[in-house]
């Protein structure tokens, strides 16, 4: 005990049974170094010797997002589920919600962010388009629990009288097309808009990306901030944009400039235009223009047509989505 009294600078991590390895699966997807490395970055290190080191609450997090319909303890009984014959102590019913306090919402967002990166080869199937990496942006809402911790921040839908629903998250995703990579993330409530989160993601883009993304995204300040960045453009335009032609091109398409007047300057870009034509099971037939707007503006190298068919990866954001989603909505296991 006399030892353990001394004050020291030396930083003391529990080995034995949460030696690396011992914690299960997900040690072998996220790493004891790389989990160290997060929490010495941003200052979640224990500084203390404890029963529920830092580095465990950081797998616990993790466990209690596969298991979200399990209690804390039957999570923290999955997540040591190896360990049993081991000198294991159970930790109080309140000491996991304590220490996912102590160390904080910062340890997590840097363990995403510092992997989360493109995956895909060269040679990967529907990655790349003429030597440019491609990702998709778009934004869903998922449900959050009604309860008082979280609607304050996390309003539910309100009539005349009465508020419906459950309170809904904004969630903003930047993929990788071709393997459906996460490459940066945001979210919050929904009361800020799409734009607002997709400027967060705009650092995850450079030189070598083709971002596309649906109407929702042809603001004027967002593609010039992407161009910035280096990153190259396909976007949906929405109806209300009529841009007045600078030049015609021999596929069709056409040069013109964005000059809404709040941009400092004015921003080149390729018109390509198409119609979408749905034939409903009834016979009824739907034609649709789209305007697609795009900072390729080369037409030999990059021709209207290609454009059109690349246009349509974009939706891998949404099967991104659809994977998250049915990963979250996973029926139970029934009862006997």
């Amino acid at each position: 005990m006399q030892e353990r009294s001394v004050i020291t600078r030396t930083i003391e991590v529990a080995g034995g049974v949460y030696a690396p390895g011992h914690l299960g699966e997900l040690t072998q997807i996220v790493d004891f170094a790389l989990v160290d490395a997060v929490l010495e970055e941003t200052g979640a290190r224990e500084r203390r010797l404890r029963l529920l080191p830092s580095r465990v609450v950081v797998y616990f997090v993790l466990a209690l997002a596969l298991f979200e319909h399990d209690s804390y303890r039957a999570v923290w009984g999955k997540l040591v589920a190896g360990l049993q014959g081991l000198p294991l102590v159970r930790p109080a019913v309140f000491s996991p919600s304590r220490a996912r306090r102590r160390i904080g919402a910062s340890p997590l967002r840097r363990l995403f962010e510092t992997p989360a990166s493109p995956v895909a080869h060269r040679h990967q199937p529907g990655a790349f388009y003429r030597g440019l990496r491609t990702v998709a942006v778009d934004g869903t809402f998922l449900h959050v629990p009604d309860e008082e911790a979280l609607t304050w921040r996390y309003l539910k839908r309100s009539g005349e009288k009465l508020e419906f629903g459950h309170p809904l998250l904004r969630l903003l995703v930047l993929v990788e097309c071709g393997t459906r990579a996460v490459l940066a993330a945001a979210f919050g409530s929904e009361s800020e808009g799409e734009l607002s989160y997709a400027r967060r993601l705009l650092n995850a883009l450079d030189h070598s990306t083709l971002l596309l993304a649906d109407a929702a995204f042809d603001a004027n300040e967002f593609l010039h901030e992407a161009q910035e960045r280096g990153a190259r453009f396909l976007v949906r335009s929405s109806a209300h944009r009529v841009p007045t032609p600078t030049g015609h091109l021999a596929d069709g398409s056409y040069l013109a400039r964005l000059d809404y007047g709040v941009l400092p300057v004015l921003l080149p870009v390729r018109i390509v235009e198409a119609h979408v034509t749905l034939v409903l099971a009834d016979g009824t037939v739907h034609r649709e223009q789209w305007r697609l707007l795009t900072s390729l503006l080369d037409a030999d190298r990059y021709p209207a047509g290609e454009l059109i068919k690349l246009y349509h990866e974009r939706w891998q954001a949404e099967t991104t989505y659809f994977s998250i989603k049915g990963c979250l909505t996973a029926p139970e296991t029934p009862t006997p």
